[in-house]
């Protein structure tokens, strides 16, 4: 053969070489996507069989408001007003503007005497400060939620909450517990381990002391108890209704607290599995099992 014809065949070669190994990176691709999270990252409140959606920093947010209506000894609906109103005003997000100086998830203004900046700002206060508004309002119970929510807002668009109404009733209902196996999350792999020191102070800010959270000494430490008794209290004496409320709560907050799964009696949310399963067996009555990425891996979705 000539010394051109060894030149084609070598070529030849080597652009079958790059040819195969140009197919198999692009396979290794397809498979690497095949495999990649696809996490939605959102959750959802379903009511009468629709599903209501909330992105994790507007669920973190609506656990907040509508346990705070639950810790105060409320009905669902305040919840429910409370929850209207946020989403009208800030989209159930903790900004620092709005119209004038309105700013916050209630968009109060320290000019109409709300408060400072500072506690504006911080979404319990303001959380706090719109329920003590709503409980002066007499007959909000029996108002339709944009009269409620306007008596207490003085917003220049009162019919603007009525549209977040059947949203605000579905994650009310949610969680404050009259809605059971209602509410999860489809979350990404925890990003980092879960602190049991952090979440029992995220416990605490939510609720008060009316749930008390501890350490399950029978585990690896990332295991959390939550007693739930002084809620049932609170909140009108019904344990199997705040043993849902604070359960749900937990799956609301579970992105930003690195949490693994839930239990409350024998239902069990896992940040893996699709909705609520049945636990292999039950937590105790007045308590919701919290588990915390930590000793435990997660694995790829």
């Amino acid at each position: 053969m000539s010394r051109r014809g060894n030149r084609l065949g070598c070529a030849g070669l080597t652009a079958l070489v790059l040819l195969v190994a140009a197919v198999a990176a692009g396979l290794w691709l397809i498979r690497q996507a095949s495999t990649a999270d696809t996490a939605s990252n959102r959750c959802v409140a379903v009511n009468d069989g629709t599903s209501w959606e909330l992105s994790t920093a507007q669920a973190d947010n609506a656990a907040l408001i509508a346990v705070t209506s639950m810790e105060r000894g409320m009905p669902a609906r305040a919840a429910t007003i409370g929850l209207a109103t946020a989403l009208q005003e800030s989209r159930l997000i903790n900004i620092d503007y709005g119209d004038r100086d309105s700013i916050g998830l209630f968009q109060q203004r320290p000019s109409q005497g709300w408060g400072t900046v500072e506690q504006i700002m911080d979404p319990v206060y303001a959380t706090g400060k719109f329920y003590e508004g709503l409980a002066d309002v007499s007959g909000y119970t029996e108002m339709e939620v944009t009269e409620a929510a306007q008596a207490v807002q003085r917003s220049g668009f009162p019919d603007a909450y009525a549209q977040h109404e059947p949203r605000a009733r579905a994650w009310a209902s949610a969680l404050t517990g009259w809605s059971t196996a209602a509410l999860t999350c489809d979350l990404s792999p925890t990003d980092g381990p879960g602190s049991p020191e952090t979440f029992g102070q995220r416990v605490q800010r939510d609720f008060g002391s009316a749930v008390v959270a501890t350490v399950d000494g029978t585990g690896d430490g990332s295991r959390m108890l939550l007693s739930t008794d002084a809620l049932t209290t609170a909140s009108g004496g019904d344990p199997a209704r705040s043993g849902w409320a604070v359960a749900q709560w937990a799956v609301a907050v579970a992105a930003d607290q690195q949490v693994v799964d839930v239990q409350v009696g024998d239902q069990l949310w896992d940040r893996e599995a699709d909705g609520w399963v049945t636990a292999a067996a039950p937590v105790a009555d007045g308590t919701v099992a919290v588990t915390l990425a930590g000793q435990r891996s997660e694995t790829s979705r």
